[in-house]
């Protein structure tokens, strides 16, 4: 009998992507035995009071550029040509449209974030649409989670050790996912690029080069930069 594909799903604003994202990204494919991870840069994010610094062209094209050294990691337009706000349900339903089943899909997001899951879109259904993985952020493990949502409790999973498979769930669960990953952040990311302060280390070296190359957060009009750049094919 073959096993259903697991695919997991990274969102965010990506402005830019960096190393902390791919750090959960990686983490939650090791530890949940994921066969992809789709990049998907929002359009237009919901929960924030103003729009993303660089567009969608160049957040797009800098994910396509992260995600070439693994081949797990695919960069995902699924939100980009969809107007209006990106609310994480109708992106599920649009990956439901694609073929996948709820139970193929890993929706990865920050323990920050999934703390203030009360507050989404079609809450709690949208808990329904696919398996959430929740990630531990800086000073916010996934581990605080239940004594925070304790009405969620028993939808709750911990993943095993890696190597170790985690059991195909019955029913859409939320995976507690206690991994380390670095402190970083696209606001920091996006200061120091102001600043004309080094980025290595805190982004691949292929979006460092990127940026660098077409002066992006260099100053605020650089948001406005229209043309659709060529390139290779949690929340903030």
């Amino acid at each position: 009998m073959t096993t259903a594909r697991r695919t997991g799903v990274l969102g965010g604003t990506f402005d830019p992507i960096h190393e902390g994202h791919l750090a959960v990204a990686s983490a939650a494919a090791r530890l949940l035995n994921l066969d992809e991870i789709l990049l998907v840069p929002s359009r237009t994010p919901p929960h924030r009071p103003v729009d993303p610094a660089a567009s969608i062209y160049h957040r797009f094209a800098m994910v396509a550029l992260a995600a070439q050294p693994d081949p797990r990691m695919v960069a995902c337009d699924i939100e980009l040509s969809r107007p209006g706000p990106s609310f994480t349900a109708d992106t599920l339903r649009a990956l439901h449209a694609t073929g996948l089943d709820r139970l193929q899909i890993f929706f990865l997001i920050g323990a920050d974030a999934f703390a203030e899951i009360a507050m989404w879109r079609e809450y709690p259904a949208v808990l329904d649409l696919a398996h959430f993985v929740v990630c531990s952020r800086p000073g916010m493990p996934a581990s605080s989670i239940p004594a925070r949502l304790p009405e969620l409790s028993a939808r709750m999973v911990t993943p095993g050790a890696d190597g170790e498979p985690v059991p195909a769930a019955p029913s859409p669960s939320v995976y507690l996912l206690d991994a380390a990953t670095p402190d970083v952040s696209s606001t920091n990311v996006r200061a120091r690029a102001r600043a004309g302060r080094p980025l290595a280390g805190l982004l691949p070296p292929e979006v460092d080069a990127y940026i660098r190359r077409l002066g992006l957060y260099s100053a605020p009009a650089s948001a406005g930069i229209p043309g659709r750049p060529v390139a290779g094919h949690l929340h903030e």
